[in-house]
């Protein structure tokens, strides 16, 4: 019995160091500087929104906060590299939607939405709002289904890439409908409105921040927008509830992530800092004024929201036949 608990007062001791390690280093997190990996290129919503994270969270953090732009295969070559990074809580990820989406679209995105991330809180999301270019004699919704119905193979249908809510968005209603859209999907949204603006594509969609300028400068129409309600200052395009499709609400959401295993003290201590970044009023009216809606409301939130639109984008591909790439 002497020699059992000598053993086991023995094993307690070893194990005593890797015990303290985690919260030893979450009390000395932060000591040098963090970077938010952007699976992007600069310059875009997601790009912009995460700037003004990284300042706010700088000062907070009493460390530099630097955006790491890594864009390619819809977001999935940077969206891997935070999968992989050390969950130290000195790596951090602001994706947008394909975050969710690209785990079905993709045979191999190289990393899981649930398994290989902690959810930290979404920053802001965009409605998304179908378009129709200025040249066009489309002016609502039900011009647009008419026309694709009576187009011979399909009207062009520009998007700001494979698997974006945008995209998927044309795909829903297509389905809805039962007309079939080609869609022309671009490696950005400012391609995909540059697109609209040149004629070269007669309709699109787009989130609502990605467009919104020229949606109010009069240089595109905005059809309908999939929000829940109508947007401030565009009372005159109808969401797609009033019109008649009761559950069609869909967002480009943009949030914040650590890689899993992240000290949870470290994920509180940023879903906190965050929060009161992006709560502020000033950062509120900027982004409510660029076609976002802030909305940071924590790990938990989030994590639910994760859960419910991985199976749902994953049923709209498959009932799309969308291929996995």
């Amino acid at each position: 019995m002497t020699q059992t608990r000598a053993g086991m007062g023995r094993r307690l001791m070893l194990a005593l160091p890797a015990l303290i390690a985690v919260p030893a280093r979450a009390q000395s997190w932060p000591n040098r500087p963090l970077r938010i990996v952007v699976p992007f290129s600069p310059g875009g919503p997601t790009d912009v929104v995460a700037r003004i994270l990284a300042n706010g969270l700088s000062p907070a953090l009493g460390q530099p906060v630097v955006i790491e732009n890594r864009g390619g295969a819809g977001g999935n070559i940077g969206t891997a590299l935070a999968a992989r990074a050390a969950p130290d809580g000195y790596t951090l990820l602001v994706p947008s939607s394909g975050f969710v989406v690209n785990a079905s679209l993709f045979r191999h995105p190289g990393y899981d939405p649930i398994r290989d991330f902690a959810p930290i809180t979404e920053l802001a999301a965009s409605p998304d709002v179908f378009l129709a270019g200025a040249a066009s004699s489309i002016r609502n919704l039900d011009d647009l289904i008419a026309r694709a119905r009576t187009t011979p193979g399909g009207m062009h249908f520009a998007n700001p890439g494979s698997g974006s809510t945008p995209h998927l968005a044309g795909e829903r209603l297509g389905i809805l409908r039962e007309f079939s859209l080609i869609q022309v999907a671009h490696s950005s949204a400012a391609l995909c409105v540059q697109a609209l603006l040149a004629g070269n594509t007669e309709i699109g969609a787009t989130a609502l921040a990605s467009s919104h300028s020229q949606i109010k400068g009069g240089l595109l129409h905005a059809l309908a927008q999939t929000g829940p309600d109508r947007w401030f200052d565009l009372p005159e395009v109808p969401t797609m509830r009033e019109l008649g499709f009761t559950d069609f609400v869909t967002e480009t959401f943009l949030s914040l992530y650590a890689p899993a295993g992240t000290p949870n003290a470290i994920v509180e201590r940023l879903a906190r800092e965050a929060t009161a970044v992006m709560g502020n009023a000033e950062t509120r009216a900027r982004m409510r004024n660029a076609g976002f809606v802030v909305r940071p409301d924590g790990p938990e939130a989030l994590a639910n929201r994760i859960a419910r639109e991985v199976p749902a984008w994953r049923d709209l591909i498959a009932r799309a036949g969308i291929v996995q790439e």
